[in-house]
């Protein structure tokens, strides 16, 4: 982890990525390791975008804007008291500062996978709204937060335990030191 990654400690974050990327499955393992709330991004689409979605049709940004509304009131300083992990695609930089809007200690954690391995994931999920004919345009939309500020980008492919080993350090506020702990005994 670099040192500009390192320094920051988000108070709520995203897990994102295309679909596929295992964006569920590490975000409840890190609200585990955190003992912070899971919530799920695709449960705030509206009905009309989940019926959209599952038919193949893209959604566009009018479809996103009141999903994206919903799930920034989620991440906001007032409603993520002792932090929240969300679940959200957020594959657009006005997205993510759409996001950021509600919370400036926002981290995204960003689960980068190839559309192959991508297109796999999603054929291979039995019962899920999102239509394996969508991946290709999620790579379309995608564009890449590497770079961007308070983003930690991590490979998808490597284990579950791994990401959410590395994720849940980056959150988590370091222990002080021994030294530093004991300081004041000696006054």
């Amino acid at each position: 982890m670099d040192s500009a990654i390192s320094s920051f400690r988000p108070s709520a974050i995203v897990v994102m990525g295309v679909s596929g990327c295992g964006k569920s499955s590490v975000g409840q393992g890190c609200a585990d390791a955190l003992g912070w709330p899971l919530c799920e991004g695709d449960a705030y689409h509206a009905t009309e975008s989940i019926a959209k979605m599952s038919t193949g049709i893209p959604l566009d940004d009018a479809d996103r804007a009141g999903w994206l509304d919903r799930l920034a009131a989620l991440l906001t300083p007032e409603a993520a008291t002792g932090g929240v992990v969300l679940t959200c695609s957020a594959l657009r930089r006005k997205y993510r500062d759409r996001l950021r809007a509600a919370n400036p200690r926002l981290g995204f954690a960003f689960l980068s996978l190839d559309f192959d391995q991508a297109l796999e994931r999603v054929k291979s999920r039995p019962g899920h709204f999102f239509s394996p004919a969508l991946v290709a345009n999620q790579f379309a939309t995608l564009e890449s937060p590497t770079g961007e500020a308070g983003v930690l980008t991590l490979d998808a492919t490597r284990p579950l335990a791994d990401l959410v080993a590395e994720i849940a350090a980056w959150a988590r506020p370091a222990a002080p030191r021994a030294a530093d702990r004991h300081a004041g005994d000696i006054a």
